[in-house]
């Protein structure tokens, strides 16, 4: 294989000399007139588009045309390997084709029996909990702890720069107000999931892997310590980008330990986040990669045996700020704590699941979650189907793995907004019982089922009327001391037909309290909807835009639940 690479360098060079000379004598001759300087321009934009269209085939390189390909399922936070991804290949003959996926999202792929060469996780403990038997073989890549950071002048005023804090401490804070910290949803994000384990195992009152009974008595603490979440996120990526956006009002968060380095660094913070490492310990990501095709044992061997050599561990370390796994190379000073304490992962899937739904159902702050629902009559038949089945499946009805973290949470407020030339009256539903077949998930399906495709679109005063919605109900919770975390999801297949525009939403927008301000829309792209329109609701409110025109409504409406 080496000797016909370097055949082929050979070849290529000297095409390119031809190549060269033959311009070079071209461009002598068509000196002086015009034709000939048009000719030549043209060749040379020939050449350029050329070039461009080569790299980005994906085969800019000669030592990657003959890469082997191991498909990936990978958590979203490995996109920063990806400029490694062509000395891999080079080294290895194996070009990696990484697909982003969340924990629960990618252990349901492979338990459902997608077809993939390899899992490549934070960690995996879950997927290894659920099925075994499709893991060939693992191996642990680099580490990266989940750790909380907090801005300096608090860890300061509060004594915690000496190391000395427990997860207690910051409960504390927490439960009094005093702390207010962004963390993703463990149900759809891979810190979020490793740092509920941990924050479990902490609580627990063992020093062994938490048991279905310890979870019981870790709830009072668990519900101190998230009554300090003010930010939730599916993506730890897009976590760390909203703390940027909102850390006025926000004192920390909590994410890889390579993510708050890289925030630090970034010169994106008006003041630097202090890491904690708290006495009781944490839960490390050690990244696995961890093969699932025997039949790519040997480039599995050759990518384990590249990625664990003492030059890419070093430049993993200084690129991506997560730890070496092997003795050879020594911790860079930058990391703040050389000793990490860990705390035991639950020993069985069962175990993991119902501190999931812990989460969900008893200790997080619960949350409000308002859908704007576009029923003009481009909606319907089909589309109009379509929506009525994703909300339909939040009642509980999906029951794959990922479809029962996303339903509808026990003290969830749901409200219901479609809209058509007008928007229509609010409904809301307040979920007691999170179960399928509970009176009101019943009562959403059966509402649900009665919507109709008619009249215009009126996008802009539909949003506009939620918004005002929820800043009465917030003062209503606020009046009986009830905290709750407010989302709008908005759902339109067209583009505007009303009279009140974007602009005029935005001079809405901008003239309300702060308080409200902070509540965000995720716009869904669905058939005809304007794109670009949507992605300025997004970056006005701080959402995130979801694509429903190349994925299942079901689906989006699932991954949207890891926001709310």
């Amino acid at each position: 294989m080496d000797a016909l690479l370097v055949g082929l360098f050979i070849v290529a060079l000297t095409v390119l000399a031809w190549l060269w000379q033959a311009l070079v004598t071209m461009f002598r001759r068509a000196q002086g007139t015009i034709k000939g300087r048009v000719v030549l321009a043209s060749l040379v934009l020939v050449a350029l588009v050329a070039y461009r269209t080569w790299q980005s085939s994906g085969s800019g390189s000669l030592f990657t045309a003959e890469a082997e390909v191991m498909t990936v399922l990978a958590g979203s936070e490995l996109r920063d390997l990806e400029p490694f991804f062509e000395d891999i290949a080079r080294e290895t003959g194996v070009q990696l084709e990484l697909n982003y996926i969340g924990t629960l999202d990618g252990v349901d792929a492979i338990v459902s029996g997608r077809e993939v060469d390899a899992a490549w996780f934070s960690h995996g403990k879950y997927l290894a909990l659920v099925d075994r038997g499709r893991i060939a073989a693992q191996e642990t890549i680099m580490l990266s702890p989940v750790v909380m950071g907090i801005k300096q002048s608090l860890a300061e005023d509060w004594g915690w720069t000496d190391g000395d804090v427990t997860w207690q401490d910051i409960a504390d804070r927490a439960e009094s107000g005093e702390l207010e910290f962004a963390m993703t949803n463990p149900a759809s994000s891979n810190s979020g999931f490793t740092a509920l384990m941990g924050v479990v195992a902490a609580f627990a009152d063992t020093a062994d892997a938490p048991q279905l009974e310890d979870i019981e008595t870790a709830a009072p603490r668990l519900t101190d310590f998230f009554a300090g979440q003010a930010l939730t996120s599916g993506s730890s990526g897009w976590l760390a980008e909203s703390y940027v956006r909102e850390q006025d009002r926000l004192d920390g968060l909590v994410n890889y330990e390579s993510v708050l380095l890289e925030l630090n660094e970034s010169g994106q913070l008006r003041e630097p986040l202090h890491l904690l490492y708290p006495a009781e310990g944490i839960v490390t990501a050690d990244y696995p990669l961890m093969l699932l095709n025997n039949d790519k044992r040997e480039d599995f061997d050759k990518l384990v045996a590249y990625l664990r050599s003492e030059d890419f561990q070093r430049r993993m370390m200084s690129e991506t700020q997560r730890r070496p796994v092997i003795p050879q190379v020594p911790l860079a000073d930058s990391f703040p704590n050389d000793l990490l304490i860990e705390l035991p992962f639950p020993g069985s899937g069962e175990v993991v699941e119902s501190i999931l739904f812990a989460y969900l159902d008893e200790v997080r702050i619960p949350s409000h979650a308002v859908f704007v629902l576009d029923v003009s009559g481009s909606m319907e038949g089909e589309r109009i189907a379509q929506l009525k089945e994703a909300v339909e499946n939040l009642t509980g009805l999906d029951d794959s793995l990922t479809g029962r973290f996303a339903r509808f949470s026990a003290r969830e407020r749901v409200t219901l907004v479609p809209f058509r030339g007008q928007v229509q009256d609010a409904v809301y539903f307040d979920i007691d019982n999170a179960d399928a077949d509970s009176d009101t998930m019943q009562q959403i399906r059966n509402y649900v089922s009665t919507l109709q495709a008619d009249g215009g679109t009126a996008i802009y005063s539909s949003l506009a009327q939620a918004y005002r919605y929820l800043e009465n109900v917030r003062e209503e919770d606020q009046s009986r001391s009830q905290e709750r975390y407010y989302s709008i999801v908005l759902m339109s297949d067209g583009e505007n037909t009303e009279d009140t525009t974007l602009r005029d939403f935005e001079r809405f927008f901008t003239g309300l309290a702060p308080t409200t301000r902070v509540i965000k829309t995720f716009p869904v792209l669905f058939g005809n909807a304007n794109e670009e329109e949507m992605i300025e609701v997004a970056e006005l409110t701080g959402g995130r835009v979801f694509d429903g025109r190349s994925e299942a409504l079901s689906l989006v409406f699932k991954q949207i639940r890891g926001y709310q």
